[in-house]
């Protein structure tokens, strides 16, 4: 969500900072903006669309000037208009800002500054920083003194990048992601180390609480307090910046056809960390397992089979209603908590709750480097590389395998699984996928899918769901098999289509009795299993393999079914909609 960049150096800023927030697109935006300082003057373009629409129009790589700030934005407060669109100037036009995540106090403070003579044109929360900071700077004279006495007047969690009309950038990080790049002759701010990950692989990741103050020659570090920090630079991956398609037609295909490779590198890079986590298991008090969209259902199926292959109990939770009900947490146990970025809101809020009940925090992420990672006691990498497509492919096989992992160890190998073999029963759906695009095309004009799941099956159902949501913007819906009759057979008609998950495992012969439920009804069954059945309407075929190993190979086909579908139906595969990859504001 919303991709800040900020320049500061030798070269010409505005191509830096335009060919930044290309490489952050992942992040999902609606308008783009870019403001540059020359002679003292800040000049400033933005608008609705594409970073390359916006760019051809009003030509952004044009600005002159060493100097810049660029951000693409998600809105949030105010609709989707060129006014809205960041950079936002304060009323003097002597600052420029762009933000990420929400004041909550604003409104408060737009009035105060409205009766203080302060005007606004746009209905962000974001532009009250830049009057603020245009006041604080009128009346102190000074960047560090101003930023000091803007920060302690917002409430919320924010980071912004501030230009100010006598060449200096300043920045400030409160529970939003900020990092500082650090180039030979130059400096980057960005919310996303791809950002500048073509130009530096030297990183500062700010803390929560920190502002820093940048000029061509120098950067200087503080907290909230107004006192020095002591920062360390971090040398980031080079992985994360060869976020390229190849020969794939988009991103989401590409990492949907890789998975094959990736579920052999899942927790490669932090053995000891699994076994490590194993051990604080066996010894928790109680384990909660927390995550937003896709990794919650991956928290779902970690729950099922912590319960039937090692005999632990496990609660899942929401990582957004943990703050409704903090006192569910108890003093000194363990919150597993999953999420790709490692930045998503909602998440980071959980772990603050849970570190406050005195919990250990074992996270399952991508980034290393993330804040998830370093709030963590534990950091298990999926090690799947970058994930542009803001639908979750490769880092949800990635999770599970982490968690089976997990789960060996805690069964004391009880379970063994081949991920050598298994990855060449990947491989084998992902070769053919002709019979998946002939169903996609089944799929255009279809308003309504449901899917239906038994057992460790279900929490695919729910994924499955969310996949033909996100891509394809069809009303989809995961049930429980079991639940046909209490309320959703009354939906079965000859307008439906249904999918059945149906491996040959403990649920097979229930499920293949709901299959004829519904086939009763005249709806339509696309069947996922290893086993062919005349109930089916179109039959795609899975791996016959490990009970346990069953959701990552149902979920497989799904996903290209979704991708192919959305294709059908001309939406964008790799960014749907009004979603960001990441969710960065509650």
């Amino acid at each position: 969500m919303c991709s800040i960049i900020g320049y500061i150096g030798k070269k010409i800023a505005s191509p830096i900072i335009v060919n930044g927030l290309k490489r952050m697109e992942y992040r999902g935006y609606d308008s783009v903006g870019v403001a540059t300082e020359s002679e003292n003057q800040i000049e400033l373009k933005k608008g609705i669309g594409k970073v390359n629409e916006v760019n051809l129009k009003i030509h952004l790589d044009k600005l002159p000037g060493k100097i810049g700030i660029g951000h693409t934005r998600w809105a949030t407060h105010g609709k989707v208009t060129d006014v809205n669109a960041h950079p936002h100037p304060s009323n003097s036009g002597k600052i420029a800002i762009v933000h990420n995540g929400i004041i909550e106090n604003f409104e408060e403070l737009k009035k105060q500054l409205e009766n203080e003579g302060y005007s606004f044109k746009s209905e962000t929360d974001s532009e009250v920083i830049a009057n603020l900071l245009q006041k604080n700077y009128e009346l102190t004279g000074d960047v560090k003194e101003t930023i000091l006495k803007t920060v302690s007047k917002l409430k919320g969690h924010f980071s912004f990048v501030a230009m100010f009309e006598n060449g200096q950038l300043a920045a400030a990080r409160f529970h939003e992601p900020l990092i500082i790049g650090i180039g030979k002759d130059d400096f980057f701010l960005s919310s996303d180390v791809l950002g500048f990950i073509e130009y530096t692989d030297d990183a500062i990741y700010m803390e929560n609480g920190n502002f820093v103050i940048l000029d061509k020659n120098k950067f200087q570090i503080f907290d909230f307090n107004g006192e020095h920090v002591k920062y360390v630079i971090t040398k980031v991956s080079k992985e994360f910046g060869d976020a390229y398609k190849g020969d794939y037609a988009h991103f989401t295909l590409k990492e949907i056809f890789e998975q094959h490779e990736t579920i052999l590198k899942a927790g490669e890079k932090t053995p000891d960390a699994i076994e490590k986590t194993a051990d604080y298991i066996r010894h928790a008090k109680n384990i909660y397992i927390t995550g937003s969209g896709t990794s919650y259902n991956s928290a779902l199926i970690a729950k099922q089979i912590f319960s039937k292959y090692a005999k632990i109990k496990a609660e899942t939770i929401i990582s957004s209603e943990l703050q409704f009900a903090p006192d569910s947490i108890e003093e000194n146990s363990i919150l597993i908590a999953i999420s790709q970025s490692g930045e998503s809101a909602d998440v980071l809020d959980a772990v603050r709750i849970a570190k406050e009940a005195n919990c250990k925090i074992i996270s399952i992420v991508n980034l290393l480097t993330s804040s998830l990672a370093r709030e963590s006691d534990i950091v298990i990498g999926m090690n799947c590389g970058p994930e542009i497509g803001v639908a979750a492919t490769k880092s949800f096989t990635s999770q599970l395998v982490i968690i089976y992992k997990i789960v060996q160890k805690l069964s004391n190998n009880d379970i063994t699984i081949n991920f050598e073999k298994f990855s060449e029963s990947i491989l084998k759906i992902l070769e053919n996928p002709k019979k998946i695009q002939q169903i996609a095309k089944e799929l255009k004009d279809i308003s309504d899918i449901y899917i239906l799941g038994r057992g460790i099956n279900y929490p695919i159902a729910i994924e499955a769901a969310l996949k033909l949501k996100e891509l394809t913007y069809i009303h989809a819906e995961g049930i429980p098999g079991g639940e046909l009759k209490h309320g959703p057979l009354a939906l079965m008609d000859s307008n439906v289509f249904v999918i059945v998950f149906n491996p040959n495992d403990s649920t097979y012969s229930d499920m293949l009795t709901s299959a004829r439920e519904i086939k009763a009804r005249n709806a339509k069954i696309i069947g996922i299993s290893d086993i062919e059945s005349d109930v089916y309407d179109y039959w795609i075929e899975i791996p016959k393999i490990d009970e346990v190993l069953y959701p990552i190979s149902e979920i497989i086909p799904i996903q290209l079914l979704s991708y192919y579908a959305a294709l059908e139906k001309n939406t964008d595969p790799d960014y749907p909609r009004n979603l960001a990859k990441s969710v960065t504001v509650k």
